[in-house]
């Protein structure tokens, strides 16, 4: 029987987080392996363990993966989470990068310049509310299911909750003029697996604080 999967990466969120969640939400049980420090790092480098000299790294059924979607594809694919055929592939792959795409401004923000900060906080929450929320709110309303595709709970899904936490702690009113993303965002809050998730003492990682920020600018020499 395979080990579990080991997931290398600082100790916070950052891209290591939608990993987190998905394996979460599929029921699989995983180890983290923290890089600490800078030699941490040096060291996956040296040993051959990083093919692009970079993590995240998941250790998973012999292989060493790196690149986030590439990881999370092979873990949707192998805990039945990424449709059933090539058309609903191609739409939770499309959802995904539109979850990806505000993800990417939220998980930057804590780098952002103090004097930048206001306008970058204004452009999130404009793009949360006109372009993002509005296009799954959308896709949700023109079928009328549960999930948003095939009826079934995919990676978009998981994926989609997991930002919908992510934009709470910035704003926790952006949600409300969306009904069916709150009832999405309960419905897969309430699956077992990721209400497990959610409970205290979980992997889960809680926002990025000041301390673990230059911690992680340390070990990823981020001026």
């Amino acid at each position: 029987m395979a080990g579990k999967p080991k997931l290398h990466y600082f100790n916070g969120r950052g891209r290591m987080e939608c990993i987190r969640w998905l394996l979460a939400a599929a029921g699989v049980e995983f180890e983290e392996i923290f890089i600490e420090g800078p030699e941490d790092l040096e060291k996956l480098k040296n040993d051959g363990s990083l093919l692009f000299q970079q993590v995240p790294m998941v250790e998973i059924d012999g292989m060493k993966l790196v690149q986030t979607r590439a990881i999370l594809n092979y873990i949707s694919t192998k805990y039945n989470l990424y449709g059933k055929d090539m058309k609903e592939r191609a739409l939770i792959d499309m959802y995904t990068e539109g979850v990806a795409d505000l993800n990417e401004m939220l998980l930057l923000l804590p780098l952002c310049p103090p004097g930048e900060k206001d306008a970058k906080i204004a452009l999130i929450k404009e793009r949360t509310t006109n372009r993002y929320f509005p296009a799954f709110e959308k896709v949700l309303k023109s079928h009328g299911q549960d999930y948003l595709v095939g009826n079934k709970l995919s990676k978009a899904d998981i994926h989609l909750v997991e930002l919908l936490y992510f934009v709470e702690e910035l704003d926790s009113t952006l949600i409300a003029s969306f009904p069916l993303l709150k009832a999405l965002k309960a419905r897969v809050s309430n699956l077992p697996t990721v209400k497990k998730f959610l409970q205290p003492g979980s992997q889960r990682k809680p926002p990025l604080d000041e301390k673990r920020l230059e911690e992680a600018k340390k070990i990823f020499k981020i001026k």
